[in-house]
C-alpha cells in the first residue's frame, strides 16, 4: 500500500492524494493550487501520475482547492467514477464549469496584453466545455454508506461539519495477502468549527491505522464565538463603515460563506440593529451556489433563515457584466459580496480597483487568505497595489473578521483528532502553511508519539502498513521543494519592488534627483547581472 501526497503540503490548496492498494489507484481529491503565482503554475503543468491509469476519484467536498483540476483530469485521460455527496455533486455542477468560464475570460485578456507586449498567448487550464464534460462522471453516494473503490478497496463518507455536502472519507484495504485484519486510512478533508451557522458537527469513526488531516489553523485558538458575538462583531463592522458613507466591500467565497454573511446580515436588520441597505450579490457563482443551498435547506440547520433573507427586499443578485457595472457608479453606503474570497480572480478585483482609493471606503476579510494572494498583501498593509496591471494606492479601511471561517482551529483539530483514537499508525499533517502545521503537531506532542506524526511534502510517497509509514522514493523528483510552497514568491517581490520603484522616484524633489536615482537602480541590476 503507497500513499503519495500530490498537493496541500505545506501550503492549504491543491488537496489531491494518490493511494494504491492491491493494484488499484484511487485519487482523494485533485483540487486547485491557489496562492503564489508559483503554486498557481503547477495547474498548467503536466500530472505527476498518468490520469488514464486512475481507477477512481473520490471527493471530500466541492470548493475548487479540493476540485477544481477535475476536468483537467477527466480532459487527460480519467475516465473512472467521481465518488461525492449529492449536495457535493450539485454543486461541482455550477462551481467547474463557472471556474472554466474564469480561465477562460482571463486567458483572453491576458493574450490580447501578451500580444501587445509581443508575447506568446497561453491556453487555460481547462475550459467550461471541458468541466461540463466531467460531470457525467460524478456518482453521488449518501453518508454512512460503503462503497467500492478499486480491488479489495471500499469507502465511506462522514460529515464533515465545513460545507454543505463536505464530507470526510474513511477507507478499508483488504490486504493482497489476506492476512489479518483490513487497513483503515482516514482522510479529514476539511473540519468545520463549532458553532458553524448552516452546518452541524463534524463526524467521524474511532480506531483507526493512518489518519490524514488538515491543519489550516493548526496554530490558531479562537475564542468560542457564539451565534449572538459572531452578529455582535458583524453589527460593529457594518455601522462603522455606514458611517463613512462609502461602500463595504465584502471579498467572499461565493460557496457557503457568501449565504452565511447574507442570512447574518438579514438577521441583523430584522432584529433592527443596523438599518436597511442595499445588499448586492455581484457573483454569478454565488447566484447559482445560492439556489442549490436553497434546493438543500432541508438538511442545514439554518436553511429557513437562508430562504428569508435570500429573498429580502433589499438583497440585489446581479448577474450580468452590466448589472455588476452598474454597482460601481453608486454612491452612499452599501454592501457589495462578491468573489473570489482571496481577491485572486472575478468581479471582487473591479470592485477593489474601484473602491480601494477612496478613504470612505472599507473592504472586510472574512475568510483565510493564503501567503501570495492580493487578499493576504491587503491585511499585511500593503499602501499600494497592483490590479489587472494597474498601480492603486490603497486609502480605504482594510479589516477582517474571523468568525466565519469554515475550518476548525487548533484546539478542535486536536479534538477531532483524539476522538479518532486508538490511531494505530501515523498522523500526516496537510493542508496547512508551516507555521500552522507546527502548532498543530505541537498541540498533539502531549497525547501522541512525536514519531507518529509526518509532515509530508510535495509529492513525497510513504508505503503504509497497519501501524507504520516509511519513505519510499518517488518516481521524479518533486514540483516544488517545500521552502517554495505556502510563501511569497519571486512574483510577490517584484511587484513589490515595482511599487518601492516607483514611490520613490515620485518622491525626488527634481528632475536632475529622478534620473540620479534611475542610473542608480540601472547600475545595482547590472552590478548583478555580472555577479
Amino acid at each position: 500500500m503507497r500513499l503519495t501526497f500530490h498537493g496541500a503540503c505545506r501550503t492549504v490548496t491543491g488537496s489531491c492524494f494518490l493511494l494504491e492498494v492491491n493494484g488499484s489507484k484511487v485519487l482523494v481529491d485533485c483540487g486547485m493550487f491557489q496562492g503564489s503565482k508559483t503554486e498557481k503554475e503547477l495547474n498548467y503543468r503536466a500530472f505527476p501520475f498518468r490520469p488514464k491509469d486512475i481507477d477512481a476519484l473520490v471527493l471530500t467536498h466541492s470548493h475548487i482547492d479540493h476540485s477544481g483540476l477535475i476536468p483537467k483530469l477527466t480532459r487527460d485521460g480519467f475516465d473512472g467514477p467521481v465518488y461525492s455527496t449529492q449536495a457535493a455533486a450539485d454543486l461541482c455542477s455550477i462551481m467547474l464549469p463557472d471556474s472554466g468560464f474564469i480561465q477562460e475570460m482571463e486567458v483572453d485578456q491576458l493574450n490580447r496584453r501578451n500580444a501587445r507586449r509581443g508575447k506568446e498567448s497561453v491556453e487555460p487550464i481547462y475550459t467550461a466545455e471541458d468541466a461540463t464534460a466531467c460531470l457525467t462522471q460524478f456518482r453521488p453516494v449518501a453518508y454512512g454508506q460503503w462503497f467500492t473503490v478499486g480491488k479489495g478497496l471500499r469507502a465511506k463518507f462522514w460529515d464533515a461539519g465545513h460545507l454543505l455536502g463536505s464530507a470526510s472519507v474513511e477507507v478499508e484495504a483488504s490486504r493482497a495477502d489476506k492476512s489479518g485484519r483490513p487497513t483503515r486510512l482516514f482522510f479529514s478533508g476539511d473540519i468545520g468549527p463549532k458553532f458553524k451557522l448552516l452546518q452541524g458537527d463534524p463526524e467521524g469513526p474511532q480506531g483507526v491505522d493512518h489518519l490524514v488531516c488538515e491543519a489550516t489553523y493548526g496554530d490558531t485558538e479562537r475564542p468560542d464565538v457564539l451565534p449572538e458575538t459572531r452578529r455582535g462583531l458583524l453589527k460593529a463592522e457594518i455601522l462603522d463603515a455606514a458611517s463613512r458613507r462609502g461602500a463595504l466591500i465584502i471579498p467572499s467565497f461565493a460557496v457557503e460563506r457568501t449565504q452565511e454573511l447574507l442570512v447574518d446580515i438579514h438577521g441583523l436588520i430584522e432584529s433592527g440593529d443596523i438599518p436597511p441597505c442595499p445588499i448586492f450579490i455581484d457573483s454569478p457563482l454565488a447566484t447559482k451556489a445560492s439556489a442549490v443551498f436553497a434546493r438543500h435547506a432541508g438538511e442545514m440547520t439554518a436553511g429557513d433563515a437562508l430562504v428569508r433573507a435570500m429573498n429580502f427586499r433589499t438583497v440585489r443578485f446581479t448577474e450580468s457584466v452590466e448589472q455588476s457595472k452598474s454597482i460601481g457608479r453608486m454612491s452612499g453606503f452599501h454592501i457589495v459580496i462578491s468573489a473570489s474570497g482571496m481577491c485572486e480572480a472575478g468581479r471582487i478585483r473591479h470592485h477593489l480597483k474601484n473602491w480601494l482609493w477612496r478613504q470612505e471606503a472599507t473592504v472586510l476579510m472574512v475568510g483565510f487568505q493564503a501567503q501570495g494572494t492580493l487578499g493576504r498583501i491587503l491585511l499585511d498593509g500593503a499602501r499600494k497595489v497592483r490590479i489587472m496591471g494597474e498601480e492603486i494606492d490603497v486609502r480605504a479601511r482594510i479589516r477582517s473578521l474571523d468568525v466565519y471561517s469554515g475550518h476548525a482551529d487548533g484546539p478542535e483539530l486536536a479534538s477531532w483528532i483524539e476522538k479518532r483514537k486508538p490511531i494505530a499508525g501515523r498522523v500526516f499533517l496537510v493542508h496547512g502553511e508551516q507555521e500552522a502545521i507546527d502548532g498543530l503537531a505541537g498541540r498533539l506532542s502531549s497525547t501522541l508519539d512525536k514519531g507518529s506524526i509526518l509532515f509530508p511534502s510535495l509529492d513525497e510517497c510513504f508505503e503504509l502498513d497497519a501501524n507504520d509509514a516509511s519513505t519510499v522514493a518517488a518516481p521524479q523528483p518533486a514540483r516544488l521543494k517545500p521552502e517554495h510552497l505556502g510563501r511569497v514568491d519571486w512574483h510577490n517581490d517584484l511587484s513589490r519592488l515595482l511599487l518601492d520603484i516607483d514611490d520613490a522616484v515620485r518622491k525626488e524633489g527634481d528632475e536632475k534627483g529622478r534620473s540620479r536615482l534611475i542610473r542608480k537602480i540601472r547600475r545595482a541590476i547590472e552590478n548583478g547581472r555580472e555577479d
